[in-house]
């Protein structure tokens, strides 16, 4: 019997609208011309479907980061390569990953609050200065960045594409694909 290869699961976590999403389909494309197909999980999309009303209560924050896990881990064990663009506020849901998936590497999308809150396309970092939004990361609720992360990108100083190909060097040269 031929040992199946797991796939690797990067997750790529900063505060809202640093960049994680364009910067994870970028690498996605990469790979990709790599002959590396890899699936995006998206935080914004897969709240759509798995809490359509979410409250972003703490205990729906558990939930919500245990199934993205879960997720991620079923699809690395069946040799999909998976990249998680998710803000994961606490380092326990990232270290609990970290913890499950045997190929994991952490990205920090790290970016100032000014930057993110111009680039905010959803307007949330003004809503929750004015008090309308209390569970914002980064305002309401505690962002905890990453201690060692594998690869750490600062999106106010690079543009989308080299922080990907930063990203994809980095993580190569470490070995994870």
């Amino acid at each position: 019997m031929v040992e199946r290869v797991p796939g690797f699961a990067i997750w790529l976590t900063g505060l809202p609208s640093s960049g994680k999403t364009v910067i994870a389909k970028a690498m996605s494309l990469r790979l990709s011309k790599r002959d590396i197909p890899t699936q995006i999980l998206d935080s914004d999309e897969l709240r759509q479907k798995l809490t359509p009303r979410p409250t972003y209560s703490p205990e729906e924050r558990d939930w919500f980061y245990e199934i993205v896990t879960f997720l991620a881990e079923l699809l690395t064990e069946n040799g999909v390569s998976v990249l998680i663009a998710a803000t994961a506020p606490h380092r326990v849901y990232r270290n609990a990953a970290r913890s499950r998936i045997r190929r994991f590497a952490e990205v920090y999308v790290d970016c100032p609050e000014e930057v993110c809150r111009k680039r905010d396309p959803k307007g949330l970092w003004d809503q929750a200065h004015k008090g309308e939004i209390a569970t914002l990361p980064g305002v309401g609720v505690l962002y905890e960045p990453p201690v060692s992360p594998e690869v750490h990108v600062d999106t106010a100083n690079l543009s989308i594409e080299e922080a990907a190909q930063q990203s994809l060097n980095e993580l190569e040269k470490q070995g994870l694909f």
